[in-house]
């Protein structure tokens, strides 16, 4: 690995995801939601799997590039609204990971490696996006979970526990519980275990 090279890339999406105007209060810190996100989710696959390479940090660094600039609203309401919104939202974060990294002197297979990863396409065979994943699913449960729950409700959100859960490696399945929950969020995902 290029170290040099990484770090200006890192330094780049970060940059990018600083301008994020959504923000999230994390050990009393207001800080940009993607930046923070893109933070743990960088922790948790190093975490997951200590020998991740540059493509999965990368990769784990841009899952949610500039997320922000391609809004929910923009799309229906419902599960196909949403479902055609994420897709969207997927292409978009491969391209603008692609036009940061090419100036950089990545080439056109290391670019598309990270976007293999990042489009978690290939999660029940590729054991790098399997880790993307698990990584994702862990900061949504660190970050979001409460306020999922008080907007759903709590048989809505075991609903959502569970497809999280199902996607979700075993050792990552115990990391989850291994959170600091709350009670309430302790016994929903417990429901959505059983």
């Amino acid at each position: 690995m290029d170290r040099f090279r990484f770090e200006q890339a890192i330094a780049a999406i970060d940059a990018a995801n600083a301008d994020d105007p959504h923000t999230l209060v994390w050990a009393g810190e207001e800080r940009p939601k993607e930046l923070l996100h893109a933070e743990l989710m960088t922790h948790w696959v190093h975490r997951l799997d200590p020998e991740a390479g540059e493509a999965q940090l990368l990769a784990a660094r841009a899952h949610h590039l500039r997320r922000w600039a391609l809004p929910r609203d923009g799309y229906p309401d419902g599960r196909a609204g949403y479902l055609r919104w994420r897709k969207d939202l997927n292409r978009r974060h491969q391209q603008d990971v692609a036009e940061l990294l090419a100036p950089l002197g990545y080439d056109p297979v290391e670019i598309a490696r990270v976007q293999e990863i990042i489009a978690k396409a290939s999660r029940d065979t590729d054991p790098q996006v399997q880790t993307q994943e698990d990584a994702l699913c862990l900061v949504f449960l660190q970050t979001q979970f409460t306020a999922l729950a008080d907007r759903l409700g709590d048989d809505k959100t075991v609903e959502v526990l569970r497809r999280t859960l199902a996607k979700m490696s075993p050792a990552a399945q115990v990391d989850a519980l291994g959170l600091p929950l709350s009670d309430r969020e302790r016994s929903l995902v417990e429901r959505a275990r059983a």
